[in-house]
């Protein structure tokens, strides 16, 4: 009889298996990325001389360039769009204003296309399952954790990191209004997943460092701050504006397709909606479409 049920017992753990398989298959690109960005860095903190820096960063370009190929079309535009975007605010924040500085006092070539990592991973969020299947719920779970970690960061954090991390709780409420706001939740939910994954490696590696005081503004800041991910509303917009302005000179059949990709489509226990319709083909209300 035992001997019997080894083969029904077998059976049974490859069904489990093939289930959990099955599950995590839609997330497979966005664990890929997750995966890449700390040991991206974790290389990164090891590198002696500026050209191994460069490899790191053709290869980090590489790794953005094949993910992105997974992703349609008018997703990849905002990701290359975001690149060039983000290029420009690296600039400024380290090189300029110097609120935060990279090992080798430089902004390193797979920073640009790491942003494209980030912005990646948070196109792909709208139709991951678990968006589709709990809605809002996620985005509340993910504004109580940045929450609680804002509030960590001026209460019981200084106790052991000495800096009390009024910058990351400056950026708490413009990361909820985003989040709760804005037709593009799933985006800012997911980009502050991978941006706190990817700030906490980079700052505990070496990679770079957060003044402690901010210049020019003189506001003390964790290392790194709680929710800087907010800034990425800043990023977001702006890629939206470049986009616009594409728009205006022509580009219309791609910006009208932007919005398709980044609103959840309702899942079974959820009403219809006017994005649904727009993607069932019903007719929808201009001012329930635009997204920009």
């Amino acid at each position: 009889m035992e001997a019997a049920g080894h083969p029904h017992r077998r059976a049974g753990n490859h069904q489990v298996v093939t289930r959990v398989i099955n599950g995590l298959r839609p997330y497979w690109l966005q664990a890929y990325l997750l995966v890449y960005t700390p040991v991206g860095l974790f290389a990164d903190s090891r590198i002696t001389a500026a050209w191994q820096q460069y490899l790191l960063g053709v290869l980090t370009f590489l790794v953005l360039y094949l993910a992105a190929l997974k992703a349609p079309k008018e997703q990849r535009v905002q990701v290359w769009t975001c690149v060039l975007v983000a290029t420009g605010f690296e600039i400024m924040g380290s090189l300029v204003w110097g609120v935060y500085r990279y090992r080798l006092h430089n902004v390193p070539l797979f920073v640009p296309p790491g942003h494209g990592i980030v912005y990646l991973f948070g196109l792909l969020a709208a139709q991951a399952p678990v968006v589709l299947r709990h809605g809002r719920r996620v985005a509340y779970f993910v504004l109580a954790v940045a929450g609680a970690w804002a509030a960590l960061g001026l209460t019981l954090l200084p106790l052991f990191t000495g800096r009390f991390d009024l910058q990351g709780a400056l950026c708490l409420p413009v990361f909820a209004y985003f989040l709760l706001r804005s037709p593009r939740w799933p985006l800012f939910a997911a980009i502050f997943i991978i941006v706190s994954e990817l700030e906490i490696c980079g700052t505990s590696f070496g990679n770079w460092y957060w003044m402690p005081v901010a210049p020019w503004t003189h506001i003390p800041s964790g290392n790194p701050p709680s929710v800087i991910a907010g800034g990425y509303a800043v990023i977001d917009g702006s890629v939206l504006v470049a986009l616009w302005l594409a728009y205006r000179l022509g580009l219309n059949t791609i910006i009208t397709r932007i919005t398709t990709t980044m609103i959840p489509r309702p899942g079974p226990n959820l009403a219809p909606s006017a994005a649904s319709r727009a993607y069932s083909g019903e007719p929808a209300s201009p001012a329930s479409t635009s997204r920009i």
